[in-house]
């Protein structure tokens, strides 16, 4: 059924320029001003279907330019009759800050407003903003549907829906509230869908809400950036800071860490703090001005570590992390490739190293079956405390480090 709902574009990986792809002068102008040159797979297989105004379903990893890929066929569409209304749905209050800006900095020079709807922020300046008629509505399921309920908002006359991330917004539970903003907002408008995996919850929407997108793939869904290194330590939960400590030593650049839960996330920042490594951290305990201030310090470099819950595997861009770790491994597989796209962004190289204890065989197994990759295991280095090696029961049949297992550097590896 989804075939015959979807028309697929392929087209050939041929080098091209923004002034290929039917974007008007003036907007072309402000994007290479801004330093873009050349547009990402995702961005010259969408941008010329979107801006005929066409349905778009795309699907490619983090870090692939999917905010462009949108951005610049709503900002022409909005332009071009002065009547057109955008509205972008996205998981996180960081992503939403995000993509605000990115549309800004396109958009401002010729009059687009923006309001930004997301928690932790004061709801008198939304509506302030939403009372000022702004030509695009940025925000969290949660919020918007907050507006609407309280009757701030009307959303009769978008015309552009972007669902960005949708994905990751339907395992946070986001479900309910995107299907009451979707009865909320016309049926005849053009729709945007962007995600970086293809779950059940996505074809729904494709099928019920969509008029015959046309599907834009980068990568089968799963499918993590070629130029980042995967690497696995098999580690006791006693041993796992002693081996974070000795490679936050070895690694000189920007580390991005996934803790699974907020008591993690502060723990691993204080023991840091306690070694005199400068890290912050971000999780739904924080207040936003709080979390905003610890990634801009990370993007200036003021902190070499930024220590996460999953809260940041979506939203975070900051060129040039050099090293991603899984301090504990994520609850579901889709979210290791979330969590890794933060390193190897726009063709950069990178690393994600992942620490697994030794009866957590079946989420490694979980995450190979769905990248279709082999995660190398490394042997533990030596611990001054001398403490055993894990357990050797994990590492039999397939998960021997060295038995039918290729090594996996930079793409190879992958599964045929």
């Amino acid at each position: 059924m989804m075939e015959k709902q979807i028309n697929k574009f392929l087209i050939n990986e041929n080098v091209v320029t923004f002034g290929n792809l039917g974007i008007a002068p003036k907007i072309l102008d402000v994007i290479l001003r801004l330093g873009f040159k050349t547009p990402t797979s995702i961005q010259y297989k969408a941008i010329p279907e979107a801006i005929e105004g066409k349905d778009i379903i795309g699907i490619a990893q983090t870090g692939t330019g999917k905010t462009l890929a949108f951005g610049i066929p709503l900002i022409q569409q909005i332009l071009k009759t002065g009547k057109e209304r955008g509205l972008i749905i996205l998981p996180t209050r960081e992503l939403a800050l995000q993509i605000n800006e990115s549309i800004q900095k396109i958009g401002q020079g010729f009059g687009i407003k923006t309001a930004v709807l997301i928690g932790g922020a004061p709801i008198g300046h939304q509506i302030k903003t939403i009372r000022g008629n702004p030509h695009v509505i940025i925000g969290t399921p949660g919020r918007i549907l907050d507006h609407l309920e309280q009757k701030t908002l009307r959303l009769y006359d978008i015309t552009i829906l972007v669902l960005d991330e949708a994905d990751r917004m339907f395992d946070m539970g986001f479900a309910p509230q995107i299907n009451k903003i979707l009865k909320a907002v016309p049926k005849n408008r053009q729709t945007m869908l962007f995600s970086a995996t293809m779950p059940d919850g996505i074809v729904k929407i494709a099928v019920n809400h969509m008029k015959l997108p046309v599907r834009v793939e980068i990568a089968k869904s799963g499918t993590t950036a070629e130029n980042i290194e995967h690497e696995l330590f098999i580690v006791k939960k006693d041993q796992k800071f002693l081996l974070l400590r000795k490679l936050l030593l070895d690694y000189k650049g920007s580390i991005l860490i996934f803790a699974r839960t907020k008591f993690s996330v502060r723990k691993i920042c204080s023991d840091l703090r306690n070694i005199e490594i400068s890290a912050a951290e971000i999780h739904s305990n924080r207040t936003l001005s709080q979390r905003k201030a610890a990634l801009e310090g990370f993007k200036l470099g003021r902190y070499k570590v930024l220590v996460a819950t999953d809260i940041a595997s979506r939203g975070i861009d900051v060129k040039g992390i050099e090293l991603v770790i899984n301090f504990d491994l994520p609850e579901n597989p889709e979210d290791y490739v979330h969590r890794i796209g933060r390193t190897g962004r726009a063709g950069m190289g990178g690393k994600a190293i992942s620490f697994a204890l030794p009866d957590q065989r079946g989420k490694v197994k979980d995450i190979e079956r769905l990248t279709k990759l082999y995660l190398s295991i490394l042997k533990l280095p030596d611990f001054p405390s001398n403490l055993n090696q894990p357990s050797d029961n994990f590492n039999k049949r397939n998960y021997s480090p060295h038995r039918n297992r290729p090594s996996h550097h930079f793409g190879h590896g992958k599964r045929k």
